[in-house]
């Protein structure tokens, strides 16, 4: 099981394992009210409660999960999201998931970041299925998920319980190697 992440570099973005550092612009929007709850997370208090899901992030790796990725402009330095796998069978499948500053909202990032962390779970995790759930409410998961050329498989009925309680529906998208490989990895994806 390997104990550091890869560290991953696209056009504009460093995507690296998540660092203590990052704490300050992760609070930036972890603390907005409509952050959080559109991923399923409750908005962060103050930046002990940032502190703490960073230690969590970081400690992922000695329970057997993939870990966490911080998304960081190349240009400023600037931490401006996270991105994992959230892997629930090693070596089979892994969840994607993403949050992105909403300052940087409509720019690309999550797309491009997920690129990166895609073709690391096909190429070098051997994964035979990635996946991707969002609320119903969240169309800019959907666009992310559409332009990286997931399949919608159908809606959850009472797929995920919120931190508050409240259950919710979920948007399942997928992608299993062979579409990768056939599909995307030599087509849509070279030179971008």
């Amino acid at each position: 099981m390997q104990k550091k992440l890869p560290i991953f570099q696209t056009k504009r973005l460093l995507i690296r394992e998540i660092e203590d550092r990052d704490c300050y612009d992760m609070y930036e929007y972890a603390s907005l009210p409509y952050v959080g709850p559109s991923a399923g997370w409750e908005p962060h208090a103050n930046i002990s409660h940032t502190k703490n899901m960073i230690k969590l992030f970081k400690g992922k790796i000695d329970y057997g999960q993939l870990g966490v990725f911080a998304i960081v402009l190349k240009e400023s330095n600037k931490m401006i999201g996270t991105i994992e796998l959230h892997s629930h069978i090693k070596g089979f499948k892994a969840e994607l998931g993403y949050t992105i500053n909403p300052k940087y909202w409509g720019k690309g990032y999550a797309v491009e970041a997920s690129r990166a962390v895609i073709a690391w779970g096909f190429d070098f995790l051997g994964l035979k299925r990635i996946e991707c759930l969002m609320f119903c409410a969240n169309q800019q998961s959907v666009r992310v998920c559409e332009k990286l050329g997931l399949t919608f498989e159908g809606k959850r009925r009472k797929g995920y319980m919120l931190y508050d309680g409240t259950i919710n529906d979920v948007l399942c998208y997928s992608i299993i190697d062979e579409e990768f490989y056939e599909k995307i990895r030599d087509h849509t994806w070279e030179g971008e």
